[in-house]
């Protein structure tokens, strides 16, 4: 096992349990760089202008989309990355294990949310413009959720990304950089629904904005309260739960919602071009 721990997108050493003595200058780079990553995910928001008019097909894509972004993100990404920190607390073999509980976690804790708040999963006849037009609360649900669990996983991220770039701008900046283009197909993900179900474009930028600013939110919050306390385990178990949201909500929600309002092969389309964008994305990170 390495000598650190992926956390979000960034390598984290394990020392960071200590205290941090940075002079306001890094920290307000820090802070600047982080947000510009965030805001990326009103580049998202803005690809809604290319059409005139929202349709159910369009509308069919983007959530497929996001549910392939999330998906793949979620399994390829976020749960090996708790896994990792498990791990160099751990061991290997626990930390497969308690990487996998977090994210069984995280699956149980949506279901219970689920149960608590159920989704009558209504069959939308998406031939019937009247009926279509009555269930925009529906599509409206789904962009919040989808907003929720991408504003979740912007939360570490910017978190990352602030560490990061506080312990070195040479490798925040670059980090920075990849968040944002990944940052672009999860605004497509929250703008598509919510420009549907508004009809309002400045809507669909503002959650799209809203979700960005998650990541500067995060990286203040978790330098004001987790500075003291940060851990490898503390970051596996935020990762494992939030894995398991994602995919949750990517299945129960966003696909099914997708195959309703499809007339051919869009769902399957988008759910390919969403898992593609993030892997690219994932790749340029890396390379």
């Amino acid at each position: 096992m390495a000598a650190t721990a992926i956390v979000g997108t960034a390598p984290v050493s394990p020392d960071l349990t200590g205290m941090f003595d940075f002079t306001a200058s890094n920290i307000l780079l820090a802070l600047a760089v982080t947000t510009g990553a965030g805001l990326a995910t009103g580049l998202g928001g803005l690809l809604v202008f290319a059409t005139r008019k929202p349709n159910a097909r369009m509308l069919a894509f983007g959530l497929a989309f996001a549910g392939g972004a999330m998906v793949y993100v979620s399994l390829s990404d976020i749960l090996n990355k708790s896994i990792d920190a498990f791990a160099l607390q751990f061991g290997d073999a626990r930390g497969f294990s308690y990487g996998t509980f977090a994210f069984l976690a995280g699956v149980m804790l949506i279901v219970v949310i689920d149960r608590l708040i159920p989704n009558p999963h209504e069959r939308l006849e998406t031939d019937d413009p009247f009926y279509r037009q009555h269930n925009r609360d529906h599509i409206r649900r789904v962009g919040l959720l989808t907003a929720a669990a991408i504003t979740a996983h912007n939360f570490p991220e910017g978190l990352a990304t602030f560490f990061a770039t506080l312990a070195d701008p040479s490798v925040g900046m670059p980090l920075a950089f990849a968040i944002a283009i990944h940052n672009i197909p999860e605004g497509i993900a929250i703008a598509v629904p919510v420009y549907y179900a508004t009809n309002k474009k400045s809507s669909a930028i503002f959650a799209c904005l809203l979700s960005g600013l998650a990541e500067p939110v995060g990286a203040i919050i978790g330098y004001a309260l987790l500075g003291p306390f940060l851990s490898p385990a503390l970051y596996g178990a935020i990762f494992g739960i939030i894995a398991g949201v994602m995919v949750f909500l990517a299945l129960d929600e966003l696909l099914p919602a997708a195959k309703r309002y499809a007339k051919g092969h869009e769902t399957v389309y988008g759910l390919v071009a969403g898992m593609g964008a993030l892997a690219i994305s994932l790749v340029l990170f890396n390379w």
